[in-house]
């Protein structure tokens, strides 16, 4: 299906993704260690009163001259001023974020950095990977990171032996000096590389559970590391085009500098709270409480309101239940439910956080409803919403009595047994998938369009500004570096492709060819508008037409095509994060390669440990291990790649209408570039038509009622405490997030290890849905 970036199918948000406003630099409450304090200057000693006139007449005439000693240092001082503020970015955003100063003597890759980065990768690694399959799934990012590493640092600065080693001739220390913030962003970095579940890992996981095909560990492996390292061929490749020119700013990487600099640029604390104190407060609570409605009482997880008033009526169970209805009247007493799907409210400006639930209604609560209770395309005798697919009768279509042995299409079969069939939601998913591709590139053109074109021109002409100009002390990463990573990982795809028989050799040459072709273009959209049109689409189109009825075939390149573009401007937005900082490129380099690879053995055990521990995972009796992204990664694979686009799109398909959606999706968001222009200070300067379509790619598998409670979060966080309690909002809204993302993720794991074979007595908060009819079948049945 089409991810998006809300999608929990979508690669986990990197450090430089964060959306949320920085903390202003006067707020000047961060840490405050005993020797960060500044030292007070002391004041001059008042002269004598009893001056003789000889002295006053002296001291005259040394003014005078020291004052025409003065206006000509005076003069010299503003001209070096004036070349201060000249030797600068030609850019305003950029010189409100980043320094145009640099210390190369600096720390950067230390002993602190492998240790603070290897337990902090492995932390988020398996966080994320143990939360992918479940039902409420959290992803841990770059701010708990940036938050923790700070601290952790400054103490390792302070017990380690300051004792130089010296290994094979390199002379190295456990502790060279104070914690610097170069390390600071080499710890974040090397920690969300690749924190987030890898996309191969969702096809390691219908393989083993849904095509009873295990790849195997080894295999699985090569698979993830060549998938993910592969990206930064074009990363490395591309960077004198995406990171180096002064014009690609890539916006959000400003707010990832902006808290890092203010981590250690801002000294005082005040008399309030620090930010390390709400942290754990935060935390203490959010792990006490995950106990209720982890373990105690599911049920508080989703309180569905309708269910509970007309239990035994089904339209009520539709409307009102989370998994399988549309989360109306639906709340909850989980902070899980909240930040698990979209991320945490706190990162989200309010403007874009009513664009995105405004197109949620429109979808969810207005068109959803108004074609399933019309029984539009028959889908009344299904779940009003559910990524499971159905045939003609609305029973479940059981896939393998259409398959060969050998995991393929068999034709007489598919024809015998009958078209497979999606719910009116589902299919009206992929078809805003459609119209949200075309719509961000025509919004791009109108908003962005002569800007990016000015921005190619400068870039061409070499702006060299002066952040370029500091970076060229330090050694650069040779271009055969990346060269021989490509050779590498390319000969390995071909081989694990070839070997386990998951795709020709040829398909991964051509797959291989989309990112190369695309990574460019979309880098300089996306380094001038904050904006990554998705090319997932795509993909699935080249490879559903060029090897129908082969659905292992068609995630894999899907991998390969798509996913090794996305992988490769992630890494390309760190690079600017490193360039802004003026941290070596060879230790950008290293940082993220070993991260990386980290995180892609850990991020495989987990899998595989939870898939042959759990049992029924990815089932419903295996809650809360569901595995709701798998599930729909898996009916993905079986219409796109089994079933086929042709078949699924064609004339004859109920569901052929969809495809001009690509159409109404460029012209959506004309009118509103319009009345933007001609009502410049109305509410349409707030309209972002592909934010607000864009939430329904991740719809399904998302909960309904996760979009609803999190905006609700968004509303209390973003708007009333913004609004109305600024100053606390900007001190303690980002440590309240990570604290209670960091408290619950903790308390999870540790639920799990201690209750894996225990469960509450039965009692009514022991269920987790009391919406009983909503996953039985269609209103037409009942």
């Amino acid at each position: 299906m089409s991810e998006t970036p809300f999608s929990p199918d979508s690669q986990t948000p990197r450090l430089a993704d964060i959306s949320a406003p920085a903390p202003p630099a006067e707020d000047n409450h961060i840490f405050a260690f005993p020797e960060d304090e500044k030292t007070p200057v002391a004041e001059p000693e008042p002269k004598s009163s009893t001056n003789s006139d000889a002295e006053k007449t002296k001291e005259n005439t040394d003014a005078e001259t020291n004052a025409e000693n003065g206006n000509s240092n005076n003069k010299k001082a503003d001209e070096n001023a004036v070349d201060e503020v000249e030797d600068d970015s030609p850019y305003e955003i950029v010189r409100c974020a980043v320094s145009n100063k640099d210390n190369p003597e600096t720390y950067s890759l230390t002993f602190r950095v492998w240790v603070l980065g290897t337990i902090f990768t492995g932390l988020l690694s398996f966080v994320n990977q143990f939360f992918f399959y479940r039902q409420n799934q959290l992803s841990l990012g770059g701010s708990v990171v940036q938050l923790l590493a700070f601290p952790a640092g400054y103490v390792m600065s302070r017990v380690l032996p300051k004792r130089t080693f010296s290994t094979f001739g390199w002379k190295w220390s456990l502790n060279p000096g104070p914690f610097s913030i170069k390390e600071h962003v080499l710890i974040s970095i090397f920690a969300t590389a690749s924190s987030g579940s890898p996309y191969a890992i969702d096809v390691v996981t219908i393989k083993k559970i849904w095509y009873k095909s295990d790849l195997g560990f080894a295999a699985s492996l090569l698979f993830i590391l060549t998938s993910q390292t592969m990206g930064y061929s074009f990363a490395g490749m591309t960077r004198r085009l995406l990171v180096y020119p002064a014009a690609m700013i890539w916006p959000a990487t400003l707010i990832s500098v902006t808290l890092f600099r203010t981590f250690h640029e801002v000294h005082s604390f005040g008399q309030h709270m620090t930010r390390t104190k709400m942290f754990w407060l935060c935390f203490g609570i959010s792990f006490v409480w995950y106990f209720v409605p982890n373990f105690i009482a599911p049920a508080l997880t989703y309180i569905a309101v309708l269910c509970y008033v007309a239990p035994n009526n089904v339209i009520a169970n539709q409307l009102g239940d989370s998994y399988n209805g549309l989360g109306m009247l639906n709340f909850t007493l989980d902070w899980s439910t909240i930040s698990s799907n979209m991320g945490s409210p706190i990162a989200y400006p309010w403007a874009m956080a009513c664009n995105l639930f405004a197109g949620f209604v429109v979808v969810m609560w207005i068109i959803t409803p108004i074609g399933y209770y019309s029984n539009a395309w028959g889908s009344g005798t299904m779940p009003i919403y559910t990524p499971h697919l159905y045939t003609v009768n609305g029973s479940a279509y059981a896939i393998r009595e259409i398959m060969t042995p050998d995991q393929h299409l068999d034709e007489p079969k598919y024809r015998a047994y009958g078209p497979v069939r999606m719910t009116f939601q589902f299919a009206m998913t992929y078809g805003i998938g459609f119209a949200a591709v075309t719509a961000l590139l025509v919004y791009i053109v109108l908003h962005h369009g002569s800007e990016i074109v000015r921005r190619v021109r400068q870039s061409r002409q070499g702006d060299e500004d002066v952040h370029m100009r500091l970076m060229q002390q330090y050694a650069e990463v040779p271009h055969w570096w990346y060269a021989a990573l490509f050779g590498v990982t390319f000969s390995l795809s071909i081989v694990v492709c070839e070997v386990y028989r998951m795709m020709p050799w040829y398909w991964v040459v051509v797959a291989t060819a989309v990112p190369l072709v695309f990574t460019v273009p979309i880098g300089i959209i996306q380094a001038i508008s904050n904006q990554q049109p998705g090319l997932n689409v795509i993909t699935e189109f080249i490879i559903g037409y060029g090897m129908p009825g082969n659905p292992i075939a068609n995630v894999t390149f899907k991998v390969y095509g798509y996913i090794t573009m996305t992988q490769a401007l992630n890494l390309v937005s760190d690079l600017k994060l490193g360039h802004y900082m003026k941290i070596s490129p060879r230790h950008m380099f290293v940082v993220q390669l070993a991260g990386t690879i980290l995180a892609s053995f850990i991020e495989l055990a987990v899998a595989y440990w939870l898939m042959n521990s759990v049992a029924n995972i990815c089932t419903p009796e295996g809650y809360p291990f569901t595995c709701i992204s798998a599930n729909t990664f898996y009916s993905a694979s079986v219409l796109w790649g089994l079933i086929g686009p042709a078949k699924l799109f064609g004339p004859s398909s109920p569901y052929h209408p969809m495809l001009y959606m690509f159409f109404l999706g460029a012209l959506l968001p004309v009118p509103v570039w319009y009345l933007q222009k001609r009502y410049p200070n109305s509410f349409w300067r707030h309209v972002n038509i592909p934010v607000a379509i864009s939430i329904s790619g991740a719809m399904p598998p998302m909960p309904a009622a996760s979009v609803v409670n999190w905006f609700i979060g968004c509303f209390v966080f973003n708007y009333v405490l913004q609004k109305y309690r600024n100053t606390w909002w900007q001190r303690y809204a980002f440590s309240l997030s990570a604290g209670l993302d960091s408290g619950l993720a903790i308390s999870g794991i540790i639920q799990f290890g201690l209750f894996i074979n225990t469960k509450m007595p039965q009692w009514w908060g022991s269920d987790a849905s009391h919406c009983k009819l909503a996953a039985t079948g269609g209103f037409l049945n009942q």
